[in-house]
């Protein structure tokens, strides 16, 4: 009997394996005549965050092919060494491009995939339509007043059948395209993107539309995860909701109306709901709408259908712990650069009506800009009853003791950073965080800024004195 070669067969199983992987990869590949010699990478999303799909380099007569795995389906984008970008949707076989500058796109053509060419054309005519919506709603009062009251009925009904063809046409364009495409899935999420900056100037009748249609998107499709625009669209949904003109307490309505409807519909996915109460918990906090804000880590917090993890758990004890009314925690003050009594170790043993809490520190921009401002506004919230306790998250002695040296008030820190055993027990996740405690240590107010500390102190304070 014939013996059997052991490393022909296994040469013979890689061979068949190796094709049937590739067989089942995605390419993109293509000719860049001006990217030759660079490395071209394609990037994808996942979630909040972008992902490396492939790379290569072009070669010496503009040639790439780019392989990535088959169960990849959304958007990306190549990426060159010097930094030329164009989008791409990633959703057929083996797409082909031609072009010489990815910074051209008008120059770039696709070959072997027909939800490009849809992305780029509607790219193109959606703009164009706008352009001319523009113009056609600037008009329209125009003519009410310089014209005749019969003739402005005319013109009236005129441009308004315009526009109307016009609106159609940009949602004929989308509706009329295959369901099973991804673009078909992604252009009406890109146009609520577009639209909702121009509808908060211009068009306000669309913004309960762009309202609606936010609650609506399933944040659990694995499209959304892959489309690079998951973040843009909770941050412009919230920018939509209190830019829209309407009151305060119906603007915190509507944005916790909308916090509802992203953890109910993220209640059984934990990975995603926790990454998406991270992003919204310090935009709202960024944003300043500390109402909303606080709402949203009230009910997380309060839920019981999905488990937190541990650093969003804390970032959103802040509002449970840290309300206002609650007694804050006491604090050892390791001062460093003693303006009271000596004797004075405690934030329990200081006499002063009020006491402003700063956390921050010197490798912060933000407190850099901020907490210098509290050496113009000290002697008066001096003489009216408030005392300044400033704890620094640093760890480096010098850079402190430099950025405190112009301070009037009281400055502390034991160079331990985020272990701060203060910065811990007051649920500090960023700098700078203010605390505005009254003589027992209750909390007042959890102030924006210096310059909200400074309004507080005129308002509530100096009618006082």
């Amino acid at each position: 009997m014939k013996r059997v070669n052991l490393k022909s067969i296994l040469l013979i199983y890689y061979l068949i394996v190796g094709n049937f992987f590739i067989g089942f990869s995605q390419h993109l590949s293509g000719n860049l005549m001006y990217h030759i010699n660079q490395e071209i990478k394609l990037i994808g999303y996942n979630g909040f965050k972008s992902i490396a799909l492939a790379k290569t380099s072009v070669d010496e007569k503009g040639f790439f092919k780019l392989i990535y795995d088959t169960n990849y389906k959304g958007m990306g984008y190549l990426e060159t060494t010097d930094k030329s970008q164009l989008f791409v949707l990633l959703n057929e076989p083996n797409i082909i491009i031609h072009g010489n500058y990815l910074k051209e796109p008008n120059s770039i053509k696709f070959e072997k995939s027909n939800e490009n060419v849809l992305f780029n054309q509607y790219a193109i005519e959606h703009n164009q339509r706008e352009k001319a919506l523009a113009g056609w709603k600037y008009l329209l009062p125009q003519y009410e007043e310089i014209l005749p009251l019969k003739q402005q009925k005319e013109i009236y009904t005129l441009i308004k059948n315009e526009i109307n063809r016009i609106e159609k046409q940009d949602n004929d364009f989308l509706v009329k395209m295959d369901t099973h495409t991804y673009v078909s899935y992604f252009l009406p999420k890109r146009k609520l993107l577009d639209d909702i900056p121009l509808s908060a100037q211009r068009y306000t009748e669309r913004i309960p539309q762009h309202i609606a249609d936010f609650r609506t998107i399933n944040f659990n499709d694995n499209r959304l995860y892959h489309s690079g625009i998951m973040d843009d669209l909770i941050e412009s949904h919230y920018w939509l909701l209190e830019n829209s003109g309407m009151t305060m307490d119906s603007m915190y309505l509507q944005m916790n109306t909308s916090t509802d409807y992203l953890i109910k519909n993220l209640e059984k996915n934990e990975v995603l709901l926790n990454d998406v109460a991270d992003f919204l918990f310090n935009l709202l906090e960024k944003r300043s709408v500390f109402k909303a804000s606080e709402y949203l880590a009230l009910k997380l917090l309060t839920q019981s259908s999905c488990k937190l993890n541990d650093n969003i758990t804390n970032q959103l004890e802040i509002y449970r712990a840290m309300k206002i009314g609650n007694t804050a925690p006491d604090i050892d003050l390791h001062i460093n650069k003693p303006l009271l009594n000596n004797k004075v170790t405690k934030l329990s043993e200081l006499k002063s009506e009020y006491t402003l809490l700063v956390f921050g520190s010197s490798w912060c921009p933000q407190c850099a800009e901020e907490i210098p401002k509290i050496i113009n506004y000290y002697p008066k919230w001096k003489d009216y009853g408030l005392e300044v306790v400033f704890i620094a998250l640093d760890t480096d002695k010098g850079n402190y003791e430099l950025f405190i040296k112009d301070f009037l008030f009281i400055a502390t820190c034991d160079f331990k950073k985020w272990e701060t055993k203060a910065a811990k027990d007051y649920h500090v996740f960023a700098t700078p965080s203010l605390f505005l405690l009254d003589t027992n240590r209750k909390i007042v107010l959890r102030p924006s800024s210096i310059e909200h500390i400074e309004t507080w102190v005129n308002y509530n304070l100096k009618t006082l004195n």
